[in-house]
């Protein structure tokens, strides 16, 4: 039962292992009526996903990133991500078993990380963090919140349908 929600909206995974993937696509199933997953395992790979969800009048709602990949670490990837003004208000979480303190760090100052998560995690955990991730970049973005009411939180969701109607009749 696919929703149309517009604009369409992406959740990039970015991993450089196939069953880290696999697992990743398995526990946002209960999200994939709403956002469109994708999974790559480059950082080459994730930057044409953004070109080519950008061309199709998507937008990028959160990226779920290892830290460990070929060539660029994935604490850069997010950075990166974050000077594009295209992805900054993505919602950015690190998923890794890898980072050090000062990576972690450079990923909270500079890519204005979001969330950390610690491998391996708990799949109802995992479903919560984005559920929260993916309400704030709904409210933040000022996207029509009634269609995610099933699958995001409904307080939330519930307040800035509030808060917006307050302030269209004043």
């Amino acid at each position: 039962m696919k929703t149309n929600v517009s604009p369409r909206m992406l959740i990039l995974c970015l991993d450089d292992e196939p069953a880290v993937l696999d697992a990743l696509v398995r526990d946002l199933a209960p999200f994939e009526d709403y956002f469109q997953i994708e999974t790559v395992s480059t950082i080459a790979e994730a930057r044409q996903q953004l070109e080519s969800a950008t061309q199709e009048g998507g937008q990028l709602a959160l990226a779920l990133c290892d830290h460990l990949l070929q060539g660029e670490t994935g604490t850069d990837f997010l950075v990166n991500l974050h000077q594009e003004p295209a992805h900054a208000s993505a919602r950015k979480v690190l998923i890794t078993a890898q980072a050090g303190l000062g990576d972690t760090i450079r990923a909270l100052n500079h890519a204005r990380l979001d969330y950390y998560i610690a491998k391996p995690w708990e799949p109802e955990a995992l479903r919560a963090v984005v559920r929260d991730q993916l309400t704030t970049y709904v409210v933040k973005m000022n996207i029509n919140p009634l269609p995610f009411l099933p699958i995001l939180d409904r307080a939330q969701l519930s307040e800035a349908i509030l808060q917006k109607n307050l302030m269209t009749d004043a």
